[in-house]
């Protein structure tokens, strides 16, 4: 079976070279009949080929020749009429004109000459004003005049022995009005109109001034401890006829002057109500957090958005609190903790009106125990700061657990915080979570020395951005010539009258 296989294998190769390689003969062209009238197999005659005929080249003596023109003369008028024409001829007028014929007869119309009107005999002539010199108010009202002391008269009037219940004369000579001056209402009337001098003026007690030594002795001798008469006296004066009041609430003595054994006021009485009032207000003012407390006033009516720009002061600006305190709109300053002059730059501004911020560094790697005794002392260094604000050096988010722990710090404090972006602001949000007022800077425009140009025009994108934000945006900038120039002239712009340039406290505690 295998030699069968073998042998059939081998009888099939030779079979298969000795036959060759199929295709290996050409074809065989056929005719192809093509149908009468085609043109299909026409062939084309070769003959020569026909090329075109050149152009004859141009002659000079062909090309046409142009004539130059002819003078322009006046020869062309010799036979015009050159005459001008002669005047116009008027007509003269057919007859003379004459005045019209004066009518006959009476026409109902007189015609009567202008008469002058005379002024009334009995009218007055006419007066000139009053200058200034005439006024006829006076500008200088009389004055009181001043009584004359007399030595052996006492502070307080004896009554007469045996009378009880009746003003004594001397009691009436000294409380008369008359014989002690005009009182201080009287004077305050006369003062307000000149002419009440004609005017009878109803007098009200005038309290004495305080007893001497030797005056208060004669009156504990004269005067008994029984109280006053309480019942009312009618006195008859030059002016007419005098009332006063008596006695119309129960336990109230009136008409009656202060003696040596009254009993001294007690000092530990109420207030009065101004001051009283006055206190409350201190009071609720020292309740309120340093934010709310030491805010500069600010308004906003047309409720537009807000913007608020810090100006970092490090000590080495030329430009000082005085030159700023008549700037076009707010500013708030931070200024660095730990200057050994904190206090008092903070002070000055304070005085000028404008808010301050307390710029704070913590050290690289900060612990939590770092940042609290840290804080305590760098918040003292500034009074009156609304705000924490973060540094330009090792700032406030060195170290995630320094971050974390000005949160419960500042809500103790009241401060508000004011802090650089980082990645995700996450300490800002959790540190606003605890409900500490906190915000981030939008931008820093002054950091690498930019010019004004420049200034202005980071300030334009932050009043377009404080459209879009909720609280508002914040910028920071420095004491610098540049800078300040800038503010200036941006201020005037229109960019600018589309927010309302407000402190950072504002911006902070806005809602």
């Amino acid at each position: 079976m295998v030699s069968g296989t073998a042998l059939s294998g081998v009888l099939l190769a030779g079979a298969s070279v000795l036959s060759g390689m199929p295709g290996d003969t050409p074809p065989q062209a056929t005719p192809v009949e093509v149908p009468p009238g085609s043109e299909f197999d026409q062939s084309r005659d070769d003959d020569a080929a026909s090329l075109p005929q050149l152009q004859d080249t141009p002659t000079p003596d062909a090309v046409p020749q142009v004539t130059a023109p002819e003078p322009d003369d006046l020869s062309s008028m010799d036979g015009a009429d050159t005459t001008s024409s002669g005047q116009p001829e008027t007509g003269q007028p057919e007859a003379a004109l004459s005045a019209p014929e004066t009518p006959e007869g009476e026409t109902g119309v007189t015609v009567g000459t202008e008469e002058p009107v005379l002024p009334n005999p009995q009218a007055q002539a006419p007066e000139a004003p009053a200058g200034e010199d005439d006024l006829s108010i006076s500008t200088e009202p009389a004055q009181p005049v001043v009584p004359e002391a007399e030595e052996d008269s006492a502070a307080f009037p004896a009554p007469q022995a045996g009378t009880e219940g009746t003003a004594t004369p001397e009691a009436d000579s000294d409380a008369d009005p008359e014989a002690n001056g005009e009182t201080q209402a009287e004077a305050e009337t006369d003062a307000a109109t000149p002419e009440a001098e004609d005017e009878p003026v109803v007098d009200a007690p005038q309290a004495p001034a305080a007893p001497s030594a030797e005056a208060g002795e004669a009156a504990a001798e004269a005067a008994p401890e029984e109280a006053a008469p309480e019942e009312t006296e009618t006195e008859e004066t030059e002016t007419g006829t005098t009332g006063t009041i008596g006695d119309i609430a129960e336990g109230v003595t009136t008409n009656r002057l202060p003696t040596a054994l009254d009993p001294a006021p007690d000092p530990e009485a109420e207030p009065e109500p101004a001051e009283a009032a006055a206190e409350d207000a201190v009071e609720e003012a020292e309740a309120l957090p340093p934010v709310r407390r030491y805010a500069a006033e600010f308004e906003n009516p047309e409720n537009k958005p807000l913007m608020s720009i810090i100006l970092i002061d490090d000590g080495t600006s030329p430009i000082g609190p005085a030159a700023l305190a008549d700037f076009p709109y707010p500013l708030s300053f931070a200024v660095d903790a730990s200057r050994p002059d904190a206090a008092q730059t903070a002070a000055t501004y304070r005085a000028a009106g404008m808010e301050v911020l307390a710029m704070v560094n913590l050290p690289q790697n900060a612990a939590a125990s770092d940042a609290e005794t840290s804080m305590s002392v760098l918040l003292d260094a500034v009074p009156e700061a609304v705000a924490v604000f973060e540094g330009t050096g090792t700032g406030l988010q060195s170290s995630r657990e320094a971050a974390e722990q000005l949160a419960p710090i500042l809500k103790d404090s009241g401060h508000g915080l004011v802090m650089f972006p980082n990645g995700l602001n996450t300490a800002q949000k959790l540190i606003a979570r605890e409900g500490v007022p906190s915000a981030t800077v939008f931008r820093d425009f002054d950091s690498n020395g930019q010019n004004a140009s420049a200034v202005r025009r980071f300030l334009d994108q932050a009043a377009f951005r404080a459209g879009q934000e909720e609280g508002g945006v914040i910028m920071v900038g420095r004491l610098r010539p540049d800078t300040i120039s800038a503010l200036l002239l941006w201020g005037l712009q229109d960019r600018a009258a589309s927010v309302a340039l407000a402190p950072v406290s504002a911006v902070l505690t806005a809602e």
